[in-house]
C-alpha cells in the first residue's frame, strides 16, 4: 500500500517519457550571454593558472566582447533569414557549422586587421600592448562563437521545424 501511495505522489513530477521532448527554442539574448561568459571564464581561468595578467584582462575585453558580438550578429541573421536559406538548412549540420566557423575566423581576422591598423595610425603601438593580442583573440573568439551559435540554432531548427521550413505541431 505504501509503495502505491509513493508512486501516485511522484507520477507527474518524474515522468521519464516526457523528458527531453520539449521544444528547444533559439533565444538570442541567452546565446549572446553564454557567448560572452563561457570564453571569458575559460580564458580568465587560464590567465589565473599561468599568471598571465594580459590574458586575464583580455578574457573580459577582447575575447568575451568579440564572442558576444559575433554571436549577436550571427544569431540575428540566423533567426531572421537563416531558415529561408536552403544552403543553411539543407546540408548536414557539421558542414554548415564548419562553413560558419571559417566565416567566424575570417571575420575575426578582418576585425583584427582593421583594429590594429586604425589604432596603429591614431595611437602609437607601444602605448597599446593589447593590440598584439587581437590577432589571436578575434579569430579564435569568432570561430568559437559562430560554431556554437550555429550548432545550437540548427538544433532548434531540427526540433521545431521540418526540413521544408514548415513548423511542426
Amino acid at each position: 500500500m505504501s509503495k502505491m501511495k509513493y508512486q501516485n505522489q511522484t507520477k507527474g513530477i518524474y515522468d521519464i517519457k516526457t523528458a527531453g521532448t520539449k521544444r528547444k527554442n533559439f533565444i538570442l539574448w541567452r546565446e549572446v550571454a553564454m557567448a560572452y561568459i563561457a570564453p571569458a571564464v575559460m580564458a580568465g581561468i587560464g590567465g589565473l593558472v599561468t599568471a598571465d595578467r594580459s590574458l586575464q584582462i583580455g578574457a573580459l575585453t577582447t575575447i568575451g566582447v568579440t564572442s558576444a558580438l559575433v554571436a549577436w550578429m550571427l544569431g540575428l541573421w540566423l533567426r531572421n533569414r537563416g531558415a529561408s536559406k536552403p544552403w543553411v538548412t539543407g546540408p548536414h549540420r557539421l558542414i554548415v557549422v564548419g562553413m560558419f566557423g571559417l566565416a567566424g575566423i575570417a571575420f575575426g581576422l578582418f576585425a583584427a586587421w582593421v583594429t590594429a591598423d586604425l589604432l596603429g595610425i591614431m595611437i602609437p603601438k607601444d602605448q597599446l600592448a593589447w593590440v598584439d593580442r587581437v590577432w589571436i583573440d578575434f579569430p579564435l573568439s569568432g570561430f568559437i562563437a559562430s560554431t556554437i551559435v550555429t550548432w545550437r540554432w540548427r538544433d532548434a531548427i531540427a526540433t521545431n521545424y521540418t526540413f521544408k521550413g514548415e513548423e511542426t505541431k
